[in-house]
């Protein structure tokens, strides 16, 4: 469901503690160093840098390797001290690699490309154990490593969850919730919670745990979702779009479903008809209105019944979005407390990466600089 965004003034932003500009491309993908005061870039250019900072405060390249072809690795550098092979010599994909994740305790790399293949492979022999193939082009991956579960989300919208074994494969069931393609997908094992990104400005908060099925919007971009990290222990949730902006969400509050929108060929409240109501029109005499909807309720509300806004931001919706007068009576200033707080990163933003170790948060952009942020203490009390 699009919810109508409107600006809203920005919270406090998080500090920023060190720029790294000594690219030639965009770094399509980058993470902090556990336990290092370092950075892993990979780059348009074919490059995989390590950046380790020294005792000015500035990173400089401590590794620099040039791969033979472009490879937009997603992985920490433990996967490529790892694996004893080359990505580019062993991959089977045919055209671009997509997305690839590396999971050190089933030593299997999992991968996946725009042939719409999701493989995965032995790290210690490099051979292939199994493969499945995806309704459309994979943009996003997660794993689970107790229950073996990957979570697959593509450019149709959709999230398909796979039970893996050594050398097959299992379909569980797919999810339908977004009107664009999946952007980026992130995985609470504690919670058992799927959060999904997507081009629609939208993010899903999927309970696989609780095998309810249930799906909880969280609406507060202007653009696209580009990144989704989660904070356990805080137990907040990072995302990013690509217009720059980085929103840090209370998950440790009791959220509701957005309800399903209601279809009627009248105004659920005055029952004035919509234009299409040729019938009620003619009998009474009066032009059709156009319909809109509740977010609150989701009842089907002509324009004159839903002239207010509001801000539902335990529904998700930080923004404020149309209501039916009757809901919007029954709103209160404390139903309005926001449980998100906006940032902006002054560049559009390609990746993200959050180390949970120090709390750091790192983006790089389309400027072609890598910033690294403040911390566990500044998202705690945000």
């Amino acid at each position: 469901m699009a919810a109508e965004i409107q600006p809203r003034p920005q919270a406090r932003k998080p500090c920023l503690l060190s720029k790294i500009e000594a690219f030639q491309e965009v770094v399509t993908a980058a993470a902090i160093i556990p336990k290092e005061d370092g950075v892993i870039s990979v780059s348009e250019d074919r490059t995989i840098r390590v950046w380790l900072k020294r005792d000015s405060g500035q990173y400089w390249p401590s590794v620099y390797h040039t791969m033979p072809c472009k490879f937009p690795l997603s992985v920490l550098m433990s996967a490529l001290l790892l694996i004893p092979f080359s990505p580019s010599d062993s991959f089977t994909h045919q055209g671009r690699v997509a997305v690839v994740l590396f999971v050190l305790e089933m030593e299997w790399l999992l991968s996946t490309g725009q042939d719409r293949n999701f493989t995965w492979h032995c790290s210690e022999s490099g051979q292939q154990l199994g493969t499945y193939r995806t309704a459309a082009w994979v943009s996003g991956l997660q794993f689970d490593v107790e229950t073996r579960h990957a979570f697959v989300g593509d450019q149709s919208g959709q999230v398909t969850i796979l039970k893996l074994e050594q050398d097959s494969c299992s379909l569980v069931t797919t999810f339908k919730g977004h009107t664009g393609n999946v952007t980026a997908l992130c995985w609470d094992p504690a919670q058992r919670v799927l959060f999904s990104g997507s081009s629609d400005h939208s993010i899903i908060m999927w309970d696989i745990g609780g095998r309810k099925g249930t799906a909880i919007e969280l609406q507060g971009h202007n653009d696209k979702v580009q990144g989704l990290c989660y904070a356990s222990h805080t137990r907040q949730l990072i995302s990013c779009s690509s217009d720059g902006s980085i929103v840090i969400w209370n998950m440790d509050v009791t959220r509701q479903e957005t309800p399903e929108w209601l279809d009627s060929d009248s105004c659920q409240k005055c029952e004035q008809p919509f234009f299409w109501n040729f019938k009620q029109m003619w009998d009474s005499k009066k032009i059709g209105l156009r319909q809109h909807h509740c977010r609150k309720c989701g009842q089907a509300v002509c324009g004159k019944c839903s002239s207010k806004r509001s801000t539902i931001p335990l529904m998700g919706f930080e923004f404020e979005v149309r209501v039916c007068d009757s809901c919007h009576e029954s709103i209160t200033d404390e139903d309005r407390a926001p449980t998100a707080t906006f940032h902006d990163s002054k560049h559009n933003i390609v990746y993200m990466h959050y180390e949970p170790t120090t709390g750091n948060l790192l983006t790089s952009g389309t400027d072609k600089v890598v910033k690294v942020c403040t911390g566990d203490d500044e998202f705690s009390t945000l």
